[in-house]
């Protein structure tokens, strides 16, 4: 890293057509933010650049389906999205939009060199138009039976049941999603990326030249360059994003996977005159942090029009995590299977790093992992509020006691003393080296060591029972949990930082550079530190329970909007229908059917006499909001005894997916005793 004056961190541009969840906080967002502080905090020169990702299909699709313009969508999206990271403390130097003019004009501007210098390959080929509405269709555009599975709601790109990649040409009675036509093929011309031409340089710049990147990025990238590159798209037929700049063009925009990265290169431009230098510096550092569905467009087509441009530095590191699971399924935002930080942070208010150490403790860094309520309360009340809570609790709380609140003199150090001073700065030396190689979930582990240091320190030198026989002992060891305690505001500033800002004013302390942490004269004697409150606090069983039932509930809504009615019965004849005599009658008495959970006895109006009607819809309504409603009653049902009771008939219901049932009334009051047809 010597060789570098300055680094720039980009982080994945998310889609502004939804909030963002703990999947993306833990693929991206908070490794990136956790290692840019810690640079920060080394007093180097580095950058966070984010943004919004407001171009491509699923905006449109977005915007089609609410009725609404991409404009809409995106700006709505782009606030929240943008608000949620500056309240969880996500700290960007700078986070655009790809909507914005600088964006447009730098993306603009990078096509429009390598179509003049002649980088990019002219196709014509056939897709699929919609005559109906005279436009081509994008891929999400167009649904139809997968060729794999035979699921017949599978998009022109994937299919989403059995997540086969397809091309729109593979699917089986093909439909536009627009009209509900069939789509016919019509030519079109677009620009390709030649990839296969670069294949010889990626396999020597990646396979060669970067065998320290993580194992599932190396091995990504080794399998899609094994496999043969082929030329790629830069263009489009759609009207949502950025015009391609060639005259006589309509119609077409630049390819989203083509433009977003630029947004990297624009934002900067937002930030900083001096943009050039953090791109195209060799003495800068590149780090792109992203997911692994993004492993192939940042390390193997980016560089790509990095290297055909000929002007940009190239990404020294692409520390890609994989996917976080929640509750042991794959989160879906379609499915809304997903923990939103913008709902989050309503309702753990102040638990901004609850939630940050709990998504790097179990960081997807080499593998899919998945996050549970369970394991969050357990991190929380087990680590956060047992182990770093209690330590700072109990130093700073005895020294209120012994000391009033002033730091004792340190006198003669024991070997226990001067082994456990020691060993901060191997913690501080354990950290580095982990979070330097991008173990950001390692590095946590090692910094927490030493609020375990601390921990194991006071409960072996007991300072509550020596200050009955030794008090100038006990003043040596308070002074020594109290350095350890000031060093953790340095130690746990990246990854805990409204916590150690809390801690800050507890030990009155302004806050201190990296190179500070390990020295053990932190705290000089006869400072005085304030009054502590508790750091963390416990976090209750019926608070996990709330979130575990609406996880339920999305499940159920799910399941619902999932379900397929149930098939038709055998034709009838028409005069077996009307033999069913359905009238409208008034429910005039109702009430539960005693030592009975699903029974109901009432008592209707139908227009021809007044009976008395056994229903179990007791599970579904109370007695007393029946009485009074009309309802859809067979009255020439035969009798029959329920629980004693003689039924004179069969109010109908509508029963759900779910086996709930409804109760089937007339939208508007009719006469007792109408009949329904």
């Amino acid at each position: 890293m010597s060789k570098f004056k300055r680094t720039l961190i980009t982080t994945a541009l998310p889609y502004a057509n939804g909030p963002i969840h703990i999947g993306h906080l833990a693929g991206v967002y908070v490794p990136a933010d956790i290692y840019a502080r810690y640079l920060r905090l080394k007093n180097e020169d580095v950058i966070m650049i984010g943004g919004s990702d407001e171009h491509g299909v699923p905006i449109t699709l977005k915007a089609k389906n609410e009725g609404i313009t991409p404009q809409d969508v995106v700006d709505r999206f782009h606030g929240i999205i943008k608000d949620s990271f500056e309240k969880f403390g996500i700290s960007f130097d700078v986070y655009s939009r790809t909507s914005s003019p600088v964006h447009h004009e730098t993306a603009s501007e990078f096509f429009k060199k390598l179509y003049d210098e002649g980088k990019f390959v002219e196709k014509t080929s056939e897709q699929y138009y919609d005559e109906a509405n005279n436009q081509f269709l994008a891929d999400r555009y167009i649904i139809g039976t997968c060729p794999k599975c035979s699921f017949e709601k599978a998009y022109g790109d994937q299919c989403e049941s059995c997540g086969t990649s397809l091309s729109p040409t593979e699917l089986i009675n093909p439909t536009s999603t627009i009209s509900g036509n069939q789509p016919v093929l019509k030519e079109t011309t677009h620009w390709y990326l030649p990839l296969d031409q670069y294949e010889p340089w990626l396999k020597e710049w990646i396979l060669e030249g970067h065998k320290e990147w993580k194992t599932n990025v190396y091995g990504q990238c080794k399998s899609w360059i094994d496999s043969g590159l082929m030329p790629r798209a830069v263009t489009r037929d759609l009207d949502w994003g950025v015009p391609v700049p060639v005259e006589g063009v309509e119609g077409k925009v630049l390819y989203v996977w083509f433009d977003a990265p630029i947004g990297y290169i624009s934002a900067t431009k937002e930030l900083t005159e001096d943009w050039e230098t953090y791109w195209k510096d060799p003495e800068t550092r590149m780090l792109h942090f992203i997911g692994k569905d993004n492993i192939v467009f940042h390390c193997i087509i980016f560089p790509s029009m990095l290297k055909a441009e000929g002007t940009f530095n190239l990404p020294e590191n692409v520390p890609a995590n994989e996917f976080l699971n929640l509750e042991n399924d794959k989160i879906s935002t379609s499915r809304n299977w997903a923990v939103w930080l913008h709902e989050y942070l309503e309702e753990f208010p102040g638990k901004e790093d609850v939630l940050k150490y709990v998504l790097t403790a179990n960081a997807p860094e080499t593998k899919d992992n998945d996050f549970t309520w369970k394991d969050f309360q357990n991190r929380n009340n087990n680590e956060l509020v047992a182990v770093l809570g209690n330590f700072v609790n109990r130093a700073l709380v005895l020294t209120q006691k012994y000391y009033e609140g002033e730091v004792p003199a340190r006198g003669e150090l024991t070997d226990h003393d001067k082994e456990t001073l020691a060993e901060i700065a191997n913690i501080k030396g354990e950290v580095e080296k982990s979070i330097d190689s991008f173990r950001i979930r390692e590095s946590l582990k090692n910094a927490m060591d030493l609020a375990r240091l601390g921990n194991k320190y006071l409960a072996d030198e007991e300072p509550w029972k020596v200050i009955k026989t030794d008090a100038e002992r006990v003043k040596t060891v308070m002074n020594i949990c109290l350095q350890i305690t000031a060093n953790l505001t340095i130690c746990l500033e990246p990854f805990l930082p409204f916590s150690m800002d809390k801690l800050r004013g507890f030990l009155n302390l302004e806050k201190m550079d990296w190179v500070k942490l390990g020295e053990t004269d932190l705290l000089p004697t006869g400072h005085k530190v304030n009054k502590p409150e508790l750091l963390f606090e416990k976090i209750e069983d019926s608070v996990i329970e709330a979130q575990l039932q609406k996880l339920a509930d999305t499940k159920k809504a799910n399941e619902m909007a999932e379900a397929k009615a149930t098939p038709a019965k055998e034709n009838i004849e028409f005069d077996d229908f009307v033999k069913m005599d359905v009238r409208a009658g008034t429910v005039i008495e109702c009430e539960k059917v005693a030592k009975t959970k699903k029974l109901l006895k009432l008592k209707i109006d139908t227009g021809i006499d007044q009976r008395t009607v056994v229903s179990g819809i007791a599970e579904y309504y109370q007695p007393e909001e029946l009485i009074g409603k009309q309802v859809s009653i067979l009255v020439n049902l035969a009798p029959k005894k329920l629980r004693g009771i003689e039924s004179q008939g069969m109010i109908l219901c509508a029963e759900n997916a779910d086996g709930t049932l409804s109760i089937v009334s007339p939208d508007k009051t009719v006469k007792n005793g109408s009949e329904i047809r």
